[in-house]
Order: C-alpha cells, then structure tokens, then sequence
C-alpha cells in the first residue's frame, strides 16, 4: 500500500504523531500552570512546589496513552509512600535545624539506596520518589526554622498529585488518546503490510526475468522495514491496554492478542525474502503454471480479514494451498532448494493464517479485569528484595551520585542546591548506558531549554499567559528532538522541563540569574555522576560487546549441536531463545559502545559487529525453519531417516567447529601479548604454527560453493532414497508431499548455516585484524594457540 511507500505519508504521519504528543504535554502543563498562576491563596500555598509538578508531567506524559496516565497514577502513590512517610519520620526525629550540608547529603544519599535497591519497582516510580527524597531534604536544610516536619512532605505530596492530576486530564480531553485504538489502527496497517509484501514476494517468485524479481524484493524489503518500526508500538500499547480496561470497560476488546499474531506472520515473510535472495536466477525453472496460478491465488485470497477477522470469534477460512499438490519429488540439485524453501514458508503462513482465533481470555468477568491491573500494579511496584550484585551496584551508584551531587551543589549554591540533585534523581536508570552521550544531551537540552526560557521571559516579560503560549512552538520542538538521533529522549525531556522551569512560574528571581544558576548546578549534578559511573564501573561497553558476542557465539554452537532427528525439538527451541537473549544484549551494548567516545582507545568497528549481529540473526530463523521441518521429520519411522541423519552430523560437524572456533578466537584483543605468553611457557612451535590443527580441518570457511554443493548433494539424494523407501498408506500421497516439502527445506537451512558460518568467520577474521592491523592473523592457528595455553602443554 501506497502508506508505506511514499515519504510525504511517513513525514506526515511523524508531524501528526509529534503535534498529538505536544498537544497532550502543552494541556498538562497549561493546568499545572493555571494552578500556579491563577489558583487561590491557599491552594498555592499548599501546592508550593510547582516546579516539581511540571517535572512529574514530563515524567508521565512524555508520548503517553491513557493507560500510562492511569499507571502514573499508582506509580506516584507508590513512590510518595515509599520516600516521604521515611523522609517525613526523618525530619521529625533529627529536626531541620540540625541538618547541615553533609548530614542532608547523607539523608538524601540514603534516601536514594533505598528507593533504587528493590529490583521490581518501576523506573518511572523510582525516578519520581528520588526526585521527592532530594526536595524534602535539601529545601528544608534551605529553610531552616522555617521548615514544617509534617507539612513540608506533604506539600511535596501535593505537588506531586497536581501534576499526576494534569496529566489524566490531559489525555482525558479533548477526547481520550487511547492504546487500544492505537494497538487497533496499527495492526490494521501491519496486515495491510504483510498483504503488500506477500504480494511482491510471489511477483518475484513468478516474475519472468532476474530484473523484475530484484525489483519486487527490493519493494518487500521496503515494507519490511516499516513494519519493523510498528511492531514495537504495537507490543508497548498492549501492555498499556491493560490499564485502560478498568474504567473503560464498554469496550469491545480487540482479537485477542492481534500484535502477537502478527509478528507470527514476520518469520514465514522473512523465510520466503530469504529464499528470492538465495535464488540464483529467474525465471524459475522446475514449476509450471499450475504452480504459479496456485500461488496467485494464496495471494488473491490473503486479505486484512483473514489475518485480523473483524469478529474475534470468526475462525478463519482454510487457504488451500494447491501448488504442495506438484511436489511429488526432492529436487535434483542444490540449486532449486530456494524455491522449494520458498513453498515451504508460504506454507507455514497458510498454516499461522489458520490457527484459530479465540477469545476465551476476552471473555474476562468483571472481577478478573478489575484484579488482572491490581495483580500487574503489585508485581510492577511491590519491592522483591532479592540482592543481587548488578541490583546493589545500580543502588550504590544512585546513593554516591545524589549525595555528591546535593553536597557539592550546596556548597556552589545553597538557595539553588537542589538543582544539582533532581537532574540525577529524574534521569535515573537502573542498567547501563552510553554515560558519556547521554550526559552531553541532557547538558545541551537544559542549556537550549533554559535559553529558550529566558528569551521567552525578556519578550513577554508583561504578558504571562502570552509567555506561557510561547510553550507550545517549544513543545512541537522537543517532541521532533526526543525522536531524533541527535539528541533522543534525554536530550529533549532536559530540554522541555529546561524552558516550563522558567516560563511556567513566578516569583523565582531574575530570569537570568536563574538559568546561569541552574546550568552550573545541573553541571555539577552531571559531572558527579560521570565520575561514579567511571569510578565503580570502568568497563567500556565496547568489551562488553566482546564478551556477549562469544556468549553469542557459544549459544549459537548449543543450538547448531541441538539439530537432531531423534532428541525433539524442545531442546533446540530452549538454546534458541537463549541465543535471542543474547543477541538482544549485544545489541544494546553495540549501540552504547557506538556512542561512547574513543579517547586513546581503538575506535569500536560498528560496521563488523552490525554484520555479525545480521548473520547472527538470519541464523537464528534458519534454526527456526528447522524445527519446523524437523516436526514433520521426526514423525517418521526411525530407520528410514538414519542415513540423513547421516548428512546432519556431517553439517553439524562443519558448522560447530567453525563456531567453536571463532567463539574461542573473538575474545582474543592482542596478538603479540598471546605470542609472548605462548613463549613465556616455552610451548612448542609445533603447535603455534598449527600442526594439531585436525580439529579444524573441516571448518567452513575451508569449503568453497563446489564443496558445499556436494555435500548438499548427497543429502538430497539420501532424502530421496528416503521419500522413496517408505510405504505410504492409501491417501498418504500428502504425507508424502509435505515429506518432501520438508526434507528440501531442511536442506536448504542446512546449506545455508554453513554459508552464514563462512560469513562470521570472515567477520571475526576482520575484527582481529582490525584490533591487530601488524600482526597476520589465521583463526585456526590462534585457537590452536588458545588450546595449548589452557592445557599448559
């Protein structure tokens, strides 16, 4: 469809997204300001902290639905509870008069432990809570005397539930931005996606030239990358959804669990783009036009109703696949394996398409939805105190950086020293990320923030409803910097609360004196935190991405030493989805050491390790195709798949050396360090030149296409003695098919392991001659090396 397509559809869909997100943040602070502008005395007098209003808006409104607001809600009764009831006893006990700029420090510092340490609660709880502790400690350290021990943390409270109440509000009104019809839209649009790209997947497959069908790939891979971007909003608003049921519960629940039957879809469409690309030349050469009509007619009768039935209760029509109906014999080369592949993956669509939609768990009681949120609100902000080492380093950071923070900031500047602390309490997270970066941002968006702040103050400096309009041009801004590469979601929220700081309150001094103010104290505040981040956790998240890449690696070899005709496929799904973990980590850590700086160190080569997370991945779907032919597979008689079981040890063999062998090498950083070691201990030269190499004599990248091909060869004609040897009952002729189907798939995943294997080691190859550019590097020989020093020979 044209929407994926075309760049003015993308462009107006992120304005449109943006000006939805400003809107809703200008509304709350526009209600946050009217309490603070035009409310009665005594209102004002209670709400007495405005500033931490707004910063609770952003907190919770920031690209929210409804639900989120809802949760906010919990989330902030939580962290009140949890930070002002012991900062409240704290106060009373020990009295404001005695606290002087350490013993506030140490208040706050231990305040921030406390908070931090329970794994399960919510980031967004923990973040509000901190920003609570450093208020009612530091602000009554400021005011002395003046301070009440029971009213002071209670006007923080109020603060608090102010802008929780602007934020519910703001979602509320006009109309309510909810994630269910946001979860709804957007499934739509995925369907209508995988419509398209089944559409110019099967142009390709039947296209007439090489030049047509590159044409048609390159359209579905267009639609792929789209629909990777809708996939994660589809996955965020179904967890919203589950707070929006409560108090809406007039409405018709959506198929159950729609985005999960979509990203079902992205597995077979990735199969049949894996297959065109393999393809070595179009037209296709072994299927006729039966074939093909049968083809375009899955593509005919695929339509938006099939994937999302408008009635959740509709069970979806069978699509007879009639092209199975021609495979009556394994292909007699390696080469039409794509196509066949290609089938094989339209067929596990046709069979995702018709798995039953039910909607037994739509059909909650009352009772159920009203205690399904209390059961998520206990799990997502119930403390569960179960020490473990990354959560106490995560807390031990949080306390060193807000005490350093709030006691050098008090000493800059005691009336302005919270400013040091509440930059690090809202900006908290408890796992890694890139320090360095994400500290540059939040410098620059509360500089550009405040700036535009004080600009804002000096032109309308008579006119305060005018210089609280001017907000809104700001918002439309900052909400294009949180989605952009430049700045992200740190940048843009410093920048935002940098400007509503200024322009949406009174009686805080001379406009300029404060943004100067504020700017050294949220430095002082930012560089108290970098120092403990490099002080407690000085590894570099580029070695990170080392050491989770050999754990990548060696999961890869536990999933590839798992294909087995006899042991079923449970244990190749569990060593399946912990290779995904995996590669989820080092993701995240790809992308912070891509951001971190270099320094004196060697610049991380992203462009290597994105190949190795690509090939990685691909590997990860032919496993999974895999286990799908294997179930077929596996149901047969035992002695009649012995001799392709035969064939599998073979590849096996050839990719679990190659794997292992490149598992062991990745760790290695210093060539010249592991030839002085090996010297060191006096270990022949035999074996550092690699004469015990036999081990690796059968490695991939030791195999060229004419290798390969023979061993693929033999597995096809094995599977072909196997289709013929086995005695089909009368109608089994579609046993016999999907036998075929099957073992050509097989084949085809097999085949390409070994090639996406060759790809790694030539990947790996790259890294370490990038971190050795003097040295000649060969993998077979530095393993062998790695061997000799771990068995001391």
């Amino acid at each position: 469809m044209a929407w994926v397509l075309g760049h003015s559809d993308r462009a107006r869909a992120q304005w449109q997204s943006c000006l939805a997100s400003a809107f809703r943040t200008a509304l709350a602070c526009t209600i946050v300001g009217c309490f603070t502008f035009y409310a009665p005395p005594s209102f004002q007098n209670l709400v007495a902290f405005p500033a931490f209003s707004y910063v609770t808006v952003i907190l919770i409104v920031t690209d929210a639905r409804l639900g989120d607001t809802f949760r906010g809600c919990w989330l902030a009764l939580y962290a009140t509870v949890q930070s002002l009831g012991p900062a409240m006893l704290g106060l009373w006990l020990i009295g404001p008069t005695r606290f002087s700029r350490s013993i506030t420090a140490l208040a706050v510092a231990l305040g921030a432990f406390v908070v931090a340490l329970p794994e399960s609660t919510h980031l967004v709880s923990k973040r509000i809570a901190l920003g609570q502790i450093v208020i009612v400690y530091v602000i009554g350290f400021i005011n002395g005397d003046h301070t009440d021990p029971i009213m002071h943390p209670l006007r923080v409270a109020a603060s608090t539930a102010v802008g929780v109440l602007a934020c519910v509000l703001a979602l509320l009104l006009p109309i309510p931005r909810l994630a269910f019809e946001e979860v709804k839209h957007n499934c739509a649009l995925l369907a209508e996606n995988a419509s398209e790209r089944l559409k110019h997947l099967v142009e390709a497959f039947c296209a007439d030239d090489t030049t047509s069908a590159r044409e048609s790939i390159s359209q579905a891979k267009s639609l792929a990358s789209a629909a990777s971007k809708l996939l994660p909003l589809v996955k965020r608003c179904q967890e919203i959804m589950q707070w929006e049921r409560p108090p809406l519960k007039f409405l018709k629940p959506v198929c159950n669990n729609p985005g999960e039957k979509i990203q079902d879809l992205e597995v077979p469409l990735r199969g049949m783009e894996m297959a065109l690309m393999s393809n070595p030349s179009f037209p296709i050469r072994v299927f006729d036009e039966e074939l093909k009509d049968g083809l375009l007619k899955l593509q005919n009768n695929l339509s938006l109703e099939k994937i999302i039935p408008n009635n959740s209760l509709t069970v979806p029509e069978p699509i007879e696949l009639a092209f199975v109906q021609t495979l009556d014999n394994i292909p007699p080369t390696h080469k039409d394996l794509p196509s066949f592949f290609f089938l094989f993956c339209a067929q596990t669509l046709q069979a995702k398409l018709s798995t039953k939609t039910t909607v037994v768990q739509n059909k909650l009681s009352t009772d159920d939805h009203n205690s399904f949120c209390f059961k998520k609100l206990l799990r997502s902000t119930s403390p569960r105190f179960t020490l473990k080492s990354q959560n106490f380093m995560s807390a031990f950071k949080c306390f060193l950086s807000l005490g350093l923070s709030v006691f050098f900031g008090l000493i800059y500047s005691k009336e302005n020293g919270f400013w040091a602390g509440l930059p690090v309490a809202i900006s908290f997270s408890s796992g890694r990320e890139a320090t360095f970066r994400v500290t540059n941002l939040k410098a620059q968006g509360t500089v550009l923030g405040t700036i535009y702040g004080v600009i804002g103050c000096f032109v309308f400096e008579r006119f305060v409803p005018i210089r609280f309009l001017s907000l809104l041009p700001w918002f439309i801004f900052t909400s294009f910097l949180q989605r952009s590469k430049m700045y992200g979601q740190a940048g843009g929220i410093s920048a935002v609360i940098g400007a509503i700081l200024i322009l949406g309150r009174k009686n805080f001094g001379p406009p300029s004196e404060f943004a100067i103010a504020r700017i050294a104290e949220t430095f002082i505040g930012l560089s108290c935190s970098i120092m403990v981040e490099l002080l407690l956790q000085p590894t570099r998240a580029s070695t990170l991405a080392k050491i989770n890449l050999s754990k990548s690696l060696g999961a890869l070899y536990d999933c590839v030493n798992s294909l087995s005709l006899q042991a079923g496929k449970i244990y190749l799904e569990e060593n399946r989805k912990s290779l995904e973990m995996n590669l989820k980590e080092l993701g995240k850590f790809v992308g912070e050491a891509e951001a971190e700086p270099n320094f004196w160190f060697l610049p991380f080569n992203v462009g290597c390790y994105h190949k190795l997370s690509k090939s990685l991945s691909k590997m990860v779907d032919l496993l999974e195709f895999s286990a799908y032919a294997m179930r077929v597979l596996q149901q047969e008689k035992q002695e009649a798949v012995n001799r392709i079981d035969c064939d599998l040890e073979l590849f096996k063999k050839v990719v679990c050396s190659s794997i292992k062998c490149v598992e062991e090498v990745s760790l290695v950083k210093s060539l010249p360090l592991l030839q002085k070691e090996l010297e060191r201990n006096k270990i022949s030269n035999d074996i550092e030149l690699g004469k015990t190499q036999s081990s690796h004599s059968q490695r991939a990248s030791c195999l060229d296409e004419d290798e390969i091909g023979k061993m693929v060869s033999s597995y096809l004609q094995h599977s072909n003695e196997v289709v013929e040897k086995l005695n089909f009952d009368e109608g089994g002729e579609e046993v016999k098919r999907q036998m075929v189907l099957s073992l050509s798939a097989f084949g085809f995943c097999l085949s390409s392991l070994i090639r996406e294997t060759r790809e790694i080691e030539a990947q790996i190859k790259e890294l370490i001659q990038w971190e050795n550019p003097s040295s000649r590097v060969n993998l077979s020989e530095i393993s062998c090396v790695i061997h000799a020093l771990q068995k001391g020979i």
